[in-house]
């Protein structure tokens, strides 16, 4: 057997040890400063992922580490409480690992969400801004012999988050009152933040938010046929006009995405009762 199933079946079957019969239907991605939405999971079951053998380890600011697997929106959801980040040193292997081990585990659909500097000008910290499309600058996680039993080697990349989706978080926004932006998120590897001339260029190109994570996630899942929403909190506004004393800082962005974690909660939690899984 291919040695990288091997590893996905191992953690997937400790995990399913561990929640006795429940069947996660969802996989929740939680990103900087966005896992208060685990502490609504009820009846949970936490697994660290320290406690899982050869499994990597969150080293980033607001990551937890753990697999969180209960009730949310009336439905059985397992929730990444914080990511694997390319940047913390980890091959794209490991970085998409929790998300195969989500796949191997049962998921049918996934939620992603992170903190994202805004390159779109009318965008404002604590805005929400819902993934429309991507622009990859990080090393795509297909790389190497394709994974057959997982999806075929040219997967189509053309919806890479799900239409209905998208529309199902607009429709539940104006029923709550809350404003949503839309655009598209650009990925790069960190842990540098980028440049203003660099935050300009993502802006000529199409990006309207830069992060440093999230699409390897993304890629995996629909290579394997997983439908994938998206979405990013604006932490901080990334313009190229800064006075000449600004100074991104990253726990900055951690309180900020903080402060619109209950916003995008609540909105995630409404969307979770509606969707059909």
């Amino acid at each position: 057997m291919d040695p990288r199933i091997e590893t996905v079946n191992r953690h997937a079957e400790v995990i399913k040890g561990r929640i006795q019969g429940r069947q996660p239907v969802l996989g929740i991605v939680l990103g900087s400063g966005l896992g208060k939405l685990a502490e609504q999971i009820q009846d949970p079951v936490v697994i660290p992922y320290k406690e899982l053998p050869g499994f990597p380890v969150s080293t980033a600011t607001g990551h937890k580490g753990n697999y969180i697997v209960g009730q949310l929106g009336g439905k059985t959801v397992i929730a990444m409480q914080g990511r694997i980040h390319y940047y913390e040193g980890y091959g794209m292997d490991k970085v998409v690992l929790p998300i195969r081990v989500m796949i191997a585990v049962g998921i049918k659909t996934l939620i992603v969400s992170n903190a994202a500097g805004g390159t779109n000008l009318s965008f404002h910290v604590g805005d929400l801004m819902v993934i429309k499309d991507h622009i990859n600058l990080l090393p795509n996680p297909l790389i190497g012999p394709n994974w057959d039993e997982e999806g075929p080697r040219f997967p189509d990349m053309t919806r890479p988050y799900d239409p209905s989706l998208i529309r199902l978080a607009f429709s539940e926004a104006r029923k709550m009152g809350i404003s949503l932006q839309q655009g598209v998120y650009v990925g790069g590897t960190g842990p540098s933040y980028e440049t203003p001339a660099e935050y300009k260029y993502f802006r000529s190109i199409g990006g309207d938010a830069v992060g440093m994570s999230t699409i390897p996630e993304v890629i995996v899942a629909r290579h394997a046929g997983i439908p994938v929403f998206g979405m990013s909190v604006i932490t901080n506004e990334a313009h190229d006009d800064y006075a000449d004393d600004y100074v991104n800082d990253g726990e900055d962005v951690v309180v900020a995405a903080n402060a619109a974690a209950d916003k995008m909660s609540r909105l995630i939690v409404n969307m979770i009762e509606k969707m059909s899984l």
